[in-house]
């Protein structure tokens, strides 16, 4: 937001609160009509050429030419694509945490720690003021475009409550903080919009989530929520414990002014028919959201109802086509020369010192103007073990189809591989489902699947064909909390942690699937 000037003279007034509101939707319709009207190739360059003078004289600019760059091609020609393994190897590890004027000017305060490597490692991602700042408006960018598409929904007057992890940083030896996302973010926000959010900061630093989400659902039940946003799965956790302990039937008989749900993290999709229900009105609308440690991508435009690309927050955007990863020259489009359709490799250059990195997640456009897209899953998330070249948006949308056709609602899943054990048998895809409530006919079910993976993706039929190539797939009932359990053996439980969708290997089914029955969480 251009100032938040106006907040100076708040109490925690309705009178205010009110004024508050009113502020916010002056500015939602300023933001909206910004980008609609935004030259987003422009905006885009000149970003670029931006970040790279002002980080010409960091190691990596010296080593890259920074100084003759003078257009997108001249960067492309010098900067390759590279990865968060290539970054630290090359530039940050022997420095760390000192990585000052490394890969960016001055010192980084912040560090994101983020999983997701493809050894499975932590990431420590460096986050800079300038980074922060970028968060900030990118935040704000999309509360400005829910008030613009819904100005009757007022949030100030309640309060938004941040379902995120941990908020304990980490001091490193040079005085910077690591820790989660959210932790970082909670530490940043405006002490003025403090009085606006939910939780307070003595929860936010309890470590344990069961303790964390009771003691969350015992005084959020008391309190006005008018947002609330986090990871679906954890969002469902809240809910069971609102309810438990307020002993209410849905959530809007506890937050009767919720009009907002801010997600993000993994498809939503098995989620919105158990929101709907778990919420109980058709008043509160749903958000996605597309952030990452390394930088803001994209939020929901409601008009459109898909994600758009925020081009103007200090982050210049490549796609390279899936098909092409791992060359060593991929063609590497930019929001000007996209095409609708195409399966990309998202690649950020952004303010806080990666330059052309490979983020791991994979996006299709829906539009090039505006710059809408999909999320539809990760470079290391698919299925090709039997050569079926399935992606995790394909099997996110054959669960949702096979849940809502047979009056189930799918609350977490995990697919993976089983392999043939003997000769002239084929082998099958063993999805583990935890359901809701109850339990739909497991066969149906995975026929359910089948067809709509047959439907969707040309290269799953004819693996199919006969049971030659491939069986049926085999659906496995989990019991409510098995995920969540597994998670917690794992020490990966709440907060911006999320259950592996897919596993191309079979390694990770066939443990998972083992522990579920080894310690009575299969269904």
């Amino acid at each position: 937001m251009a100032s938040t000037a106006f907040l100076a003279p708040l109490t925690d007034s309705r009178l205010v609160r009110r004024a508050a509101d009113a502020v916010l939707l002056r500015y939602a319709h300023h933001r909206t009509a910004q980008l609609d009207r935004m030259d987003v190739a422009a905006v885009q360059r000149n970003t670029l050429m931006r970040l790279v003078r002002r980080a010409k004289r960091t190691q990596f600019g010296r080593d890259h030419d920074f100084s003759r760059i003078r257009s997108i091609a001249d960067y492309q020609a010098r900067v390759p694509v590279r990865t968060y393994e290539w970054f630290w190897d090359t530039y940050w590890k022997a420095a760390f945490p000192r990585i000052d004027n490394l890969t960016w000017p001055g010192k980084i305060p912040y560090y994101a720690l983020s999983s997701g490597t493809t050894s499975g490692a932590t990431k420590y991602v460096p986050v800079s003021w300038e980074m922060v700042a970028s968060n900030k408006k990118a935040g704000f960018t999309t509360t400005a475009l829910f008030r613009h598409a819904n100005p009757g929904a007022k949030l100030f007057t309640g309060k938004f409550f941040f379902l995120g992890g941990s908020t304990d940083l980490r001091r490193q030896d040079d005085g910077s903080l690591a820790g989660d996302l959210s932790g970082i973010a909670s530490k940043e926000l405006l002490e003025l919009l403090r009085p606006y959010t939910f939780p307070p900061r003595d929860l936010t630093l309890i470590t344990n989530w069961e303790e964390k989400v009771r003691r969350f659902a015992e005084l959020s039940a008391r309190e006005p929520v008018t947002a609330l946003s986090g990871i679906p799965a954890w969002m469902h956790v809240l809910f069971t414990r609102l309810k438990e302990v307020t002993g209410k039937g849905t959530i809007a008989e506890i937050w009767p002014d919720l009009r907002l749900i801010v997600h993000g993290g993994t498809k939503f999709d098995p989620y919105r028919e158990l929101f709907k229900k778990e919420i109980g009105s058709d008043l509160v609308k749903f958000c996605e959201v597309y952030p990452c440690s390394e930088g803001f991508v994209a939020t929901e435009d409601p008009r459109h109802q898909h994600l758009r690309i925020v081009p103007d927050h200090g982050i210049f955007f490549e796609f390279v086509p899936v098909g092409q990863l791992g060359q060593d020259r991929p063609t590497r489009h930019t929001l000007a020369d996209v095409e609708v359709g195409v399966q990309y490799a998202v690649v950020l250059t952004s303010c806080a010192g990666v330059w052309s990195y490979l983020v791991g997640d994979t996006v299709a456009f829906e539009r090039r103007d505006p710059p809408l897209i999909r999320f539809t899953g990760r470079t290391k998330y698919f299925l090709s073990a039997f050569g079926e070249h399935l992606i995790s948006e394909e099997v996110e949308a054959a669960v949702a189809r096979a849940a809502s056709v047979c009056g189930a609602v799918a609350v977490d899943f995990h697919v993976g591989p089983v392999f043939p054990s003997v000769p002239g048998k084929a082998g099958h895809h063993l999805y583990l489902v935890e359901f809701a409530e109850g339990r739909p006919d497991l066969a149906r079910f995975a026929k359910e699947i089948d067809d709509e993976l047959n439907r969707i993706n040309e290269d799953y039929g004819p693996h199919r064909v006969g049971d030659l190539a491939m069986l049926m797939p085999e659906v496995r009932v989990v019991k409510p909390g098995g995920f969540a359990e597994w998670m917690k053996a794992r020490g990966k439980y709440g907060g911006q942690n999320k259950v592996p969708r897919m596993d191309n290997s079979g390694a990770m089914t066939k443990d998972m699937a083992n522990w579920f029955e080894s310690n009575g969480w299969a269904g």
